[in-house]
């Protein structure tokens, strides 16, 4: 059987020529143009070797070696590297890679060092896993949608793109960021989370970007501000769209120079962070409502992750249920073994408007009121006693109150709203507009 060698060029001509000349001399040969499309291939796929080029246009040979490192992949690989980026060639060298080629290669020598790399091959590889996710607490899901997910996360997580993370609160935000972040070259250095929402005006810029001792009347000493505390890593900005429109500025101005200005200070400090964004509103409407600048979502949506809620991945509530159950048993010192089947069939029909943060909570009371082995449905009258899907479809007879009702509840976000009631957003603002209804 022929052996396989994935090659890894943005140069279509040059790849092209690679390709063929790996086919003239006995080898299969795939060809990948970037690093996204080169996991997916070492993810499915069984390659006895990997010839990639140093520079990729999202990133480089050194992260698709940290990358299949994290994954104890042993696939050998040879990095291809132009005059004057020796340097980076031994980087890679250190982290595993079997040999390094310059460019214009000698067609002798590059089958010379081929066939000695394939030589040291394990008769074996070692399991891979699709996504590293050794982040305090969290479970991965099985279902469609969740598996979407993290194949997402697996592409996007190595390169240097800005991500905005979107879904409903209590989703699992963070969590995801979190995984981007474990999943990236940074990930051996800080990743700091911001509550833009608890940001005051005043504060906001002297907590990102730090302040001067006597800057401003409550400065009583220097400040180091967060996109400096990060530097090399990941800043996560949870709920971005809270921001007041000054500090989106000055964000904006941060993000694309990559450079900060303390409050008080007439000098710029040069960082290196990647920006990671979350948001349970509708940036779009904010920005067609002048509450959002248009080229700050752009700059941060590089790339889109959408959590889906957990009432749409019914096949993964039973999973968070067993773990959110083992949490609850370590931190209250309990013995509660599972839930009986008539007991889950209740929590998977719930509505769960709080998704994953209230499953958890759910699951704690329920463990810490536990008298038997096992929680049946006689231990969850609260759900038992209510609609198990909280149908929140819009009734004719209180039309204006339902809606208000909703609105307050998604915090004025009308595309969840429309959701909820199940009707589009069309319908949802002429109504609006008929009952007077404004936020």
């Amino acid at each position: 059987m022929k052996q396989t060698i994935l090659l890894i060029e943005d140069d279509a001509a040059f790849g092209t020529m690679l390709q063929k000349w790996c086919c003239r001399n006995g080898f299969e040969a795939e060809l990948c143009s970037d690093i996204a499309s080169a996991q997916a291939e070492l993810t499915h796929k069984n390659v006895d070797l990997v010839l990639s080029d140093l520079r990729l246009p999202d990133g480089d040979g050194i992260m698709l070696l940290h990358w299949m490192r994290d994954l104890n992949m042993d696939t050998p690989v040879i990095v291809m590297s132009s005059y004057g980026e020796i340097q980076s060639a031994v980087a890679a060298m250190k982290l595993g890679a079997e040999d390094f080629l310059e460019k214009p290669m000698n067609p002798v020598i590059l089958k010379e060092k081929i066939e000695q790399a394939l030589s040291k091959k394990p008769s074996e590889a070692k399991p891979v896993k699709a996504v590293k996710a050794n982040v305090d607490g969290m479970v991965l899901g099985k279902s469609a949608v969740a598996r979407q997910m993290y194949d997402h996360i697996q592409k996007v997580a190595p390169t240097r793109m800005s991500v905005l993370i979107m879904g409903e609160s209590g989703t699992g935000k963070e969590y995801a960021a979190r995984m981007i972040h474990e999943n990236s070259p940074r990930r051996n250095k800080p990743f700091i989370a911001v509550d833009c929402g608890s940001l005051s005006r005043e504060l906001a810029p002297s907590e990102l970007f730090g302040h001067l001792k006597g800057s401003f009347t409550s400065a009583i000493e220097d400040k180091t501000g967060v996109f400096v505390q990060a530097d090399q890593g990941t800043v996560f900005l949870d709920e971005v769209g809270n921001l007041s429109y000054e500090v989106q500025v000055q964000l904006l101005r941060a993000l694309q120079e990559q450079k900060v200005r303390p409050v008080g200070s007439v000098k710029d400090i040069k960082v290196d962070v990647r920006i990671l964004a979350a948001t349970n509103e509708n940036l779009e409407e904010a920005i067609a409502e002048g509450r959002f600048r248009e080229d700050l979502y752009h700059r941060l949506n590089e790339f889109s992750l959408f959590i889906a809620p957990i009432r749409d991945r019914k096949g993964d509530i039973e999973i968070f249920a067993n773990e959110f159950l083992r949490q609850a048993n370590e931190e209250l010192d309990k013995s509660v073994k599972g839930f009986s089947p008539d007991a889950m069939a209740l929590l998977e029909k719930h509505h769960w408007s709080g998704n994953l943060r209230e499953l958890r909570n759910t699951v704690r009371r329920l463990v810490l009121f536990a008298s038997n082995e096992m929680i049946t449905v006689d231990d969850i009258p609260a759900f038992a006693s209510q609609s198990t899907n909280e149908d929140l479809a819009l009734q004719p007879d209180n039309e204006r109150e339902q809606i208000e009702n909703v609105l307050r509840k998604t915090r004025g976000n009308k595309t969840l709203a429309a959701q909820l009631l199940k009707i589009d957003r069309k319908t949802l603002y002429n109504k609006m507009h008929l009952y007077g209804i404004k936020l």
